[in-house]
């Protein structure tokens, strides 16, 4: 092999090493190209030439039987692995990879341990904060074509002395030389090998051991059925250390680096003031010109024979964003960084569920994107009832290419917002996905089937909706039968009040979604009924943790209730937080919420109410019981306070007569209370407050100007919203 193999060491995703591979290749014309990586890529190498794909992509080895246990390979414009697989591929050449084959490297799961940038560590030691300005001032500027390989395998080889290099990193340059002694024994041509710098100086052929040493170093090690094929990448991930090992932090930076045909620095600058005049930022030619001006002068005070990223970015930050960090965010996400999402071609080999996907993205027109985007629906519209069937689906089968918008997301509406970003390790997801079907739709159904199975009562009426949202009417049937039949056996009163909620959302609003929700009425029903009969029985021996989670599944059944128009459900509901109200031995968490939702339905008087508020604050009653029940009462909101002076003044006249050694322990118990209540309404209880002690009526005087006449009009119509008529 002397003579024969030329080793070209480079740092990944570098756009300087880019460059210096292209002119190497240009004048090797080697017979065969070998570029780091693991073997299984052979296969789908040709696809790199395909019309159709476009950088950045990765390669990707995953376990067949554990999709997870996967790794990628990514490439940009601007790789040396890219240049060099392009090149090959137009040139006709043979390429192929060579490192630890991944059938071995995915069981050991140690194969990401090489993080060491040396190029990175020798511009650190130069005085550089980017390696690319240290490649070009320091080797390509200095050396010309084969030189300036040679140069970095005799910098590596010095790095390398009395470094004690690991064993998976011995293993993966040890399957380097065999692929290597392969190649050379078929091939008698140039042999051009593209590696990581670190492994340069071990590939060149007079430094090698001997082939029992390496055959030594790869015997024993396990196995695993793995496949291969490509997957779009985005330029935001390339920033990410994996596969080649060296995470880059300014890919749009570097993309501009191996593009621009000349005049780096002049077009850097135009790039960034186009982009903050199109945020309505005022940036002139003349603020270009004195950028590129002080850029230049700031490498000139550096000692820098050109500026480099942080040279214009100062330079940007001074002239064009006024000196303010706040534009440079903005620059540094969208150029810098970017959203660019590479594609491969259609022949590409996918599983079944990614060709479903892309075949549905394709008939809804959603366009995959690695920028962030909002999507609004409107679930009136075939088409966009269908986007959201799709997306509901997808989460279900753990792939959030979207998730639900929290501004402006409502359930129980015709609208629904998403925020979809599409990551390259989504496409795992789906492969990972593909074991439950070849279809999304039969996927999303074995999952749930899956679900169900072990689900309890509260997760399967969230499974109803679920399976709704996700138009599954094959699973629908399933989830109801296993609803109805555990809760049929279930005795815990507190599991069934879970399951309340959801159900009652999946029968006001499923007709938004065209399903038929007669079924989940039936299991609705029986539940409302039971939870009736057992929630005096539940109500008992609570500690204050299980009445704090009580009171809140009181709550959760008193909104799913109020979201139907039934009247008998509703009827019996209230009956039992009657009883609770006036069961002794309930938590005053508990009872005092239960008093208050009779209150608010009106089938409790206020009278009543302050009547039992003074039983519960009276002196003999105990302080911290009290306070439990006052906190039961009064949770959600103020008004009650604000408006019934009654009540006010019993928690007045409680408050102001409780022992001292008491009242220190009541305090974070109060506070608690009326920290809930907005800043005015706790000013409004204050002022109320200040009326009481100078015996002047509560109320506010301009009530006397309210025209109840047309307040009348209105109030059958606000207690029909409320769940109260």
């Amino acid at each position: 092999m002397a003579g024969r193999v030329h080793v070209l060491g480079i740092r990944h995703h570098g756009p300087g090493s880019a460059r210096a591979v292209l002119g190497a290749l240009e004048r090797l014309s080697p017979a065969v190209v070998l570029i780091e990586g693991p073997p299984e890529l052979d296969a789908v190498a040709p696809l790199a030439a395909a019309a159709g794909m476009r950088p950045p992509v990765a390669g990707l080895v995953y376990a067949v039987d554990e999709p997870a246990t996967a790794a990628f390979y990514p490439m940009a414009v601007f790789s040396p692995e890219w240049v060099a697989l392009r090149w090959a591929l137009e040139h006709d050449r043979p390429v192929r990879f060579l490192d630890l084959p991944a059938t071995n490297a995915l069981v050991l799961g140690e194969r990401d341990r090489d993080r060491f940038d040396p190029i990175a560590a020798l511009a650190a030691a130069a005085g550089y904060d980017d390696p690319e300005r240290w490649w070009e001032d320091a080797i390509e500027l200095r050396y010309h074509g084969l030189e300036v390989f040679d140069a970095v395998v005799e910098a590596m080889r010095t790095l390398r002395e009395g470094q004690d290099v690991d064993l998976v990193t011995r293993r993966r340059e040890a399957a380097m030389r065999r692929v290597l002694r392969s190649v050379a024994r078929t091939e008698r041509g140039p042999i051009a090998v593209v590696c990581g710098a670190w492994h340069a100086p071990v590939l060149v052929p007079e430094a090698f051991p001997t082939i029992a040493a390496d055959t030594a170093l790869l015997s024993g090690l396990g196995t695993t059925k793995v496949a291969a094929t490509w997957v779009p990448w985005t330029s935001s991930r390339l920033a990410r250390a994996s596969g080649y090992g060296a995470g880059i932090d300014s890919p749009g930076w570097y993309h501009h680096l191996f593009t621009a045909p000349d005049e780096v620095v002049p077009r850097w600058l135009v790039r960034v003031a186009r982009l903050l005049r199109e945020e309505q930022h005022d940036v002139s030619s003349a603020a270009v010109i004195e950028a590129v001006r002080l850029a230049h002068a700031l490498a000139g005070l550096r000692g820098r024979p050109l500026p480099g990223l942080s040279e214009l970015s100062e330079a940007a930050q001074a002239v064009l964003a006024g000196g303010s960090p706040v534009p440079m965010r903005l620059v540094a996400r969208r150029l810098l960084v970017g959203d660019i999402l590479g594609q491969v071609p259609a022949q590409t080999p996918m599983v079944p569920l990614a060709r479903d996907l892309a075949a549905t993205r394709k008939r809804l027109r959603l366009r995959q994107s690695a920028a962030e985007q909002t999507l609004d629906l409107d679930l009136r519209t075939e088409s966009q009832l269908a986007r959201s069937v799709l997306l509901h689906r997808l989460l279900l089968l753990g792939v959030p290419w979207g998730t639900p918008a929290e501004v402006g997301r409502t359930r129980g509406t015709f609208r629904e917002a998403w925020s979809l970003e599409w990551r390259p390790e989504l496409e795992v997801a789906l492969i990972e996905a593909s074991v439950h079907g070849t279809t999304i739709a039969s996927a999303a159904t074995s999952v749930l089937a899956q679900r169900t199975a072990a689900a309890d009562v509260a997760e399967l009426a969230e499974l109803v909706d679920t399976t709704l949202t996700a138009d599954l009417p094959e699973a629908l049937g399933t989830v109801l039968e296993a609803l109805a039949d555990r809760a049929a056996r279930q005795h815990d009163t507190t599991r069934l009040m879970a399951a309340v909620e959801p159900l009652a959302r999946v029968r006001r609003y499923g007709n938004v979604r065209r399903a038929d929700t007669e079924l989940v009425q039936r299991v609705l029903a029986g539940l409302v009924t039971r939870i009736a009969v057992g929630l005096p029985a539940a109500c008992t021996a609570l500690d204050d943790d299980a009445a704090a989670r009580l009171r809140e599944l009181v709550d959760a059944v008193q909104r799913g209730v109020a979201l139907l128009d039934q009247p008998e459900l509703r009827r019996e509901w209230q009956r039992a937080l009657g009883t609770v109200a006036e069961q002794p031995g309930v938590h005053g968490l508990v009872a005092g919420r239960a008093t208050r939702l009779l209150l608010d339905a009106t089938l409790v008087e206020v009278t009543e109410a302050g009547r039992r508020l003074s039983v519960r604050l009276s002196p003999g009653a105990d302080a911290v019981a009290a306070a439990a029940w006052l906190d039961g009462f009064l949770s959600g909101e103020a008004a009650l306070l604000v408006h019934e002076p009654e009540l006010l003044a019993v928690v007045d006249r409680w408050t102001s007569t409780v022992a001292t050694d008491v009242f220190d322990r009541l305090l974070p118990l109060l506070r608690r209370t009326f920290a809930a209540f907005a800043p005015a309404e706790r000013r409004a209880i204050g002022e109320h407050v200040t009326r009481l002690h100078q015996g002047t009526p509560a109320r506010v005087a301009a009530s006397e100007e309210v025209d109840h006449d047309r307040a009348s009009r209105v109030l059958p119509r606000i207690l029909e919203i409320l769940g109260n008529r």
